[in-house]
C-alpha cells in the first residue's frame, strides 16, 4: 500500500508539473508562431496593396511628388504605410520575396524574382501554380508564406521568405522542449529521493495500525475461545437457553471479525506470501457457485452461472476461492427476496473477466461505488443487523485481486443491478 501511495504521489506531481510546463511553454511558443505569421501577413498585405512591390515613401533629391511618391508626413499628406502596419522602414531591405502573375486560365503571365536569389522564374511559376491548385488564399509552402490576391481578371501570388523567422521559432521550440524534459527528469529524480521522507509518517502510522490489528486479533482469540468453551460447558450443565445461544453467536461473530481483520492486514502487506500455481479457474468458479445454489433457492432467489470452460489462472487457488465466495456471499446478502444473482467468467484478450451481479433494492449513487471497497463501508447503514456482515468482505476481495496484479470495480449502470467486475491476468 505504501509503495502504491508513493507511486501515486510521484505520478500526481509529475503530471501536474507536465501540465503546467505544457501550458506555459505551449502558450509562449504559440504566441511566437502567431507573431511570425502576423508579421509575414503584414508584409504581404503591404505588397498586395502595391502590386507586389514595396512602396517608396521617401522622395529622393531628384523625385517629385507627382511621380507618385511623397515624403512621409510631408506636404503630399500621405502617411507612412510602414508605420500604419507596424513595420519598420527597413523592412524592404530585410525582406526576400517574389511574385507571380497568373491569367484567368492559370497561365503564368509574369514572374518577379528580383528580390530573392534562392528561386528562379521556373521555380516561382511552379510554386504559384501549386498555390492556385490548392484553392487557399494564404498559408505556408515550405518556408514561404504566400498570399493570393486578385488584380482585375488576373491573380497574383506573392511569396515571402520566412526561413529565418521559422528557423528561430523552431530553435526556440526545440530548446524549450529540451529544457522542459530536463526539468521533468530532475524533478522526477528529486521526487524519487524525497518521496520516501514525504510518505514516511504515513508509512509509520500504517505499520502501527497493522501491528495493532494483528496483535489485538491474536490477543482476542484466547478470550473468544474461552468464552465459547465456557458457554458449551454451561449449556451441558444448565441446558440450552436463549442467553447461552446469544453468547455463543456473538462470540463467533467476534471471532470471524478478528479473523477477517488479521487476514486483511496480511493481504495488504507489501509482498503477501501467496502460493502461486496454475489451476482450473472454470472448475473452481462452477464449484463455488454450486455451493451457493441451495442458499439462493431457500431465499427465493435465482442464481445464473455462465462459465467459459477450460480457463486456467496462475495464482493462489485458496485466495481465489475466497474471492469468489466473498462476491457471491455479498450478492446473496444484499439482493432482495425474489431477486436475481449471476456469475459469469470469460476470457477477454489476455485477461480473465469475472463478474458477479445481483439485483438491488434501490439505485446506488455513483460516488458510493468507489467506496464499496473501503473497510466497514455500507451504502445503507440500516441493513447492518439484517445482513450480519461487517463491511470487510469487498475490502478483502480488493486485496486479493491486487495481490494477483488484477483490477476490481463496481458498476451500477441502470440502477437495478450491482456488478462487481474483476480482471485477472492469465
Amino acid at each position: 500500500m505504501i509503495k502504491r501511495l508513493r507511486r501515486k504521489l510521484i505520478a500526481a506531481c509529475m503530471l501536474s508539473l507536465a501540465i503546467v510546463l505544457l501550458v506555459i511553454l505551449g502558450g509562449v511558443n504559440l504566441m511566437s508562431y502567431q507573431k511570425v505569421v502576423a508579421d509575414a501577413d503584414a508584409v504581404l498585405a503591404l505588397l498586395e496593396a502595391n502590386d507586389g512591390v514595396f512602396p517608396r515613401v521617401h522622395a529622393g533629391p531628384e523625385e517629385k511628388p507627382e511621380d507618385g511618391f511623397s515624403p512621409a508626413g510631408g506636404p503630399g499628406g500621405k502617411k507612412d504605410p510602414f508605420d500604419q502596419r507596424g513595420l519598420s522602414p527597413e523592412t524592404p531591405y530585410e525582406s526576400r520575396f517574389f511574385s507571380v502573375l497568373l491569367g484567368e486560365d492559370g497561365q503564368v503571365l509574369e514572374t518577379d524574382t528580383g528580390q530573392i536569389a534562392a528561386v528562379d522564374g521556373e521555380e516561382a511559376a511552379v510554386y504559384a501554380q501549386s498555390v492556385a491548385a490548392s484553392g487557399k488564399r494564404a498559408g505556408f509552402l515550405g518556408n514561404y508564406r504566400y498570399l493570393l490576391c486578385q488584380e482585375d481578371t488576373n491573380s497574383r501570388v506573392i511569396f515571402l521568405d520566412c526561413g529565418r523567422s521559422l528557423s528561430s521559432f523552431r530553435t526556440t521550440l526545440i530548446a524549450s522542449v529540451s529544457l522542459a524534459l530536463l526539468g521533468l527528469g530532475a524533478v522526477l529524480a528529486l521526487l524519487l529521493i524525497l518521496s520516501k521522507r514525504i510518505v514516511r509518517p504515513v508509512a509509520e502510522s500504517y505499520e502501527k495500525q497493522k501491528r495493532f490489528i494483528t496483535d489485538a486479533g491474536h490477543e482476542l482469540k484466547t478470550p473468544m475461545t474461552i468464552i465459547s468453551a465456557d458457554a458449551d460447558l454451561a449449556e451441558m450443565e444448565c441446558g440450552e437457553n436463549q442467553w447461552l445461544t446469544d453468547i455463543r453467536r456473538q462470540a463467533q461473530r467476534l471471532t470471524d471479525l478478528t479473523h477477517d481483520l488479521i487476514y486483511l492486514s496480511r493481504m495488504e502487506e507489501e509482498q503477501p506470501k501467496l502460493q502461486r500455481i496454475e489451476f482450473p479457474l472454470s472448475d473452481v468458479a462452477e464449484e463455488m457457485a454450486q455451493s451457493f445454489a441451495a442458499p439462493a433457492r431457500s431465499q427465493d432467489k435465482e442464481l445464473t452461472v455462465t462459465v467459459q470452460p477450460m480457463l486456467s489462472c496462475t495464482g493462489d487457488e485458496k485466495a481465489i476461492r475466497q474471492l469468489i465466495s466473498i462476491l457471491l456471499d455479498n450478492a446473496l446478502k444484499y439482493s432482495p427476496v425474489g431477486g436475481q444473482l449471476a456469475l459469469s467468467l470469460e476470457k477477454q484478450g489476455r485477461t480473465l473477466l469475472l463478474t458477479v451481479s445481483n439485483t438491488t433494492q434501490q439505485p446506488i449513487a455513483r460516488e458510493q461505488l468507489a467506496h464499496l471497497f473501503d473497510r466497514f463501508y455500507r451504502t445503507d447503514q440500516s441493513r447492518n443487523s439484517q445482513t450480519g456482515g461487517y463491511g470487510l468482505g469487498l475490502s478483502i476481495a480488493k486485496s486479493i485481486v491486487l495481490s494477483h496484479k488484477g483490477k476490481i470495480r463496481a458498476e451500477n449502470p441502470d440502477g437495478t443491478y450491482l456488478s462487481i467486475v474483476v480482471n485477472l491476468p492469465t
